[in-house]
């Protein structure tokens, strides 16, 4: 070999007995500072300046009350029943007119059993349609699956 250095090539006149630096280099961690501070300096005049935004306006409503639910059910021979109470169709009629004129106006819940015919519940539905009756839903029973 040339020379009597280190065999990575390294300084060859420290030898084999030199201590290693005990000083930290803090030059780049001031830079950074440095570099870090003019940017601070520069940005912080842009962060106070406001935009100009139309937010939307909030209004608070009354909370609707719930509505009042009126049950007409019809079983299997046509019988009508009015919130439970048997009625004859001409009196089916007559409440779902008065039920119309209330406000607010309730809805009307129609159950039908399996075994009712069409035309009885097509009937039921234009009498409240012509009554003026406008929330109708159907309300039916879930099969029981074993």
């Amino acid at each position: 070999m040339i020379g009597s250095g280190s065999q990575f090539g390294g300084d060859s006149h420290l030898g084999a007995n030199s201590a290693p630096m005990s000083e930290i280099n803090t030059t780049p961690l001031v830079d950074v500072m440095l570099v870090l501070l003019v940017i601070f300096i520069i940005t912080a005049p842009l962060l106070t300046h406001a935009v100009k935004i139309d937010l939307p306006q909030a209004s608070s409503k009354p909370v609707e009350q719930k509505q009042e639910i009126v049950s007409l059910s019809i079983d299997g021979k046509g019988q009508m029943y009015w919130n439970d109470v048997a009625q004859p169709h001409k009196e089916i009629k007559e409440l779902l007119q008065q039920a119309a004129s209330k406000q607010p106006q309730p809805e009307l819940h129609l159950r039908a059993d399996k075994e009712t015919r069409y035309q009885v519940l097509a009937d039921v539905m234009a009498d409240a349609q012509n009554a003026g009756i406008q929330h109708m839903g159907f309300i039916s029973t879930p099969l029981n699956k074993p």
